[in-house]
């Protein structure tokens, strides 16, 4: 007998076979979609590596200011990576709160230039190669990286390490790509504060009066003492002048009258 038309003892008909496929059906449809979104997720598959970028430790002029911060390089770090001595290696430039919301590109395009960097939260720069961060280098080479550096070059241009536009917090971290996309990336810094300017803090409410008329009167009072000063120094000036005696004098006359009765 059959079990798509039968029907049981009691003369109801048996759907229960009939639904149980369409209901197993519709529950591995989640799974099926999860894994499937997890499949085109951008950015899955990247390689994480322990490192944590720091600023540099090193006593240096300028390690943080109002637009610049210098980094460690990370040496060593990328020599296990699945890279060619080609492949870009990328420091990623971000707003703090910006860190949760990224996702490494699958190409380097235009619109992660410092140009964007307000509206994407992130910008790419200081482009190298495995090369560069290799370990063992000499002592005596400067191993650091100076984040907003270069004043001449064009925000829509990618790789450009413009200034930094505020004093923060910023956050940064190491991603590697191929042709074929983003490879691996570190992990992110800790926030960086640059330095704030100082602004003049001016004397506030009922003391600003009393500011005014004190540097008033030091106004007039050196300029009193300034008059004082002229005054002597003239005095001395011609007190110092000899003056002639009266019988000088006399000769002197005398003198101008012989010429002028000789003319």
């Amino acid at each position: 007998m059959s079990h798509s038309g039968s029907a049981d003892r009691s003369g109801r008909k048996d759907s229960s076979w009939e639904l149980s496929p369409a209901m197993g059906f519709q529950g591995k449809l989640p799974s099926l979609l999860l894994l499937l979104v997890t499949w085109v997720q951008p950015g899955t598959g990247l390689e994480s590596i322990s490192y944590v970028p720091q600023v540099s430790n090193d006593t240096l002029a300028g390690r943080l200011t109002q637009s610049t911060f210098t980094l460690e390089q990370p040496l060593g770090q990328f020599k296990n990576v699945s890279l060619s001595d080609l492949d870009a290696i990328w420091l990623v430039v971000a707003h703090s709160d910006a860190t949760q919301s990224f996702a490494a590109p699958q190409k380097v395009l235009d619109t992660h230039t410092p140009a964007n960097f307000d509206r994407n939260g992130y910008y790419l720069t200081l482009r190298a190669s495995r090369v560069h961060y290799e370990g063992g280098q000499p002592a005596s080479r400067l191993r650091v990286l100076r984040v907003g550096n270069d004043n001449n070059c064009s925000l829509e241009s990618l790789s450009c390490n413009a200034p930094l536009p505020g004093a923060g917090p910023y956050r940064v971290k190491f991603l590697a790509m191929s042709a074929k996309g983003p490879v691996a990336e570190t992990k992110w810094s800790k926030d960086i504060y640059l330095q704030q300017a100082r602004a003049f803090q001016g004397a506030p409410g009922s003391q600003s009066k009393g500011t005014v008329v004190i540097i008033a009167f030091l106004s007039i009072l050196l300029a009193i003492l300034l008059v004082v000063f002229l005054a002597l120094v003239i005095s001395a000036c011609v007190g110092s002048t000899p003056v002639p005696s009266p019988a000088e004098q006399v000769r002197m006359r005398r003198y101008r009258a012989h010429h002028a009765g000789g003319s």
